[in-house]
Parts: C-alpha cells; structure tokens; sequence
C-alpha cells in the first residue's frame, strides 16, 4: 500500500481474532496480512475523521461519510457552487440535508488525503465523458 520496501513486524492476536482474520480473508479472496493493513490503515484513517467510513469492494475502497455520500462527491459538489467555504457548506447542506459538521468532515478528510480525492473525481468525470461519447456515437449511428 506504500512506496516503501516492506518490513516485517509482529502482532500477537488472540486466537479468535486470528480466526476471524483468516475467515474474513477468504471471504475477500485476499491474504490476511492485505485484510489486516488495510483494516489498520481504514482504522486510523476513522479514528482522524470520525464521521468517515470506507465501502466498496476490496480492489475499490472509498471513502464516505457514515449515513451520507462518499467524501469525493461531496467536494466535487463543493467545487461547483460559489461563495467562500462557509456559503458552500450551507449550500450543500440545505440541497442534501446532510448535516454542515459532516461537510466539514468530509473536507478535512479531503485535505489530508488529496490525491485520493482529486483521482476520484477526475475518473469520475471521465466515466461521464465517456457515455457522452458513446451516446452521441449511438445517435450518429440512427441519424
């Protein structure tokens, strides 16, 4: 999950845990360490951001606020409105009904994670010009 070399490290986990570790892994089709880093990194990553879950299926983790949309949607919604942070957050609160504090989550999640952020956006914006591009070749092909 990182740029750096691997290195080994020793947890003793209670034997029950080790079997819902390995039972769970399985189900994911995933080693148990893969399952155990990315429970550990999700688990901090919750723990800076209360308010903020993961989903998704193992290959395609997202994050999202708990109850609401994912953290992406809420600050590419963000991006599209006018006025300073505050106008926005209100904005976005009254068209959503999702509470300002979760906005505001959602947007220190984004800070501290950037990239994550901004590459879920844009593969989303490429998801839409895409069928764009295949409806309008589908049209071509009936005129």
């Amino acid at each position: 999950m990182g740029d750096k070399p691997v290195r080994s490290t020793s947890f003793r986990i209670a034997p029950a845990t080790r079997e819902q570790l390995k039972r769970r892994a399985r189900l994911e089709r995933q080693s148990a360490t893969t399952l155990l880093e990315r429970l550990i990194i999700e688990g901090i990553q919750a723990l800076d951001h209360p308010g903020v879950v993961h989903r998704g299926p193992p290959h395609d983790r997202r994050a999202a606020l708990a109850g609401g949309p994912d953290v992406w949607e809420v600050v590419a919604r963000l991006r599209e409105l006018e006025g300073d942070e505050e106008d926005r957050v209100a904005a976005l609160a009254q068209e959503s009904e999702v509470h300002p504090r979760l906005i505001r989550v959602a947007l220190g999640y984004a800070a501290s994670h950037p990239a994550e952020i901004s590459a879920r956006i844009e593969a989303n914006a490429e998801a839409i010009r895409s069928s764009i591009e295949a409806a309008r070749a589908r049209q071509a092909l009936l005129a």
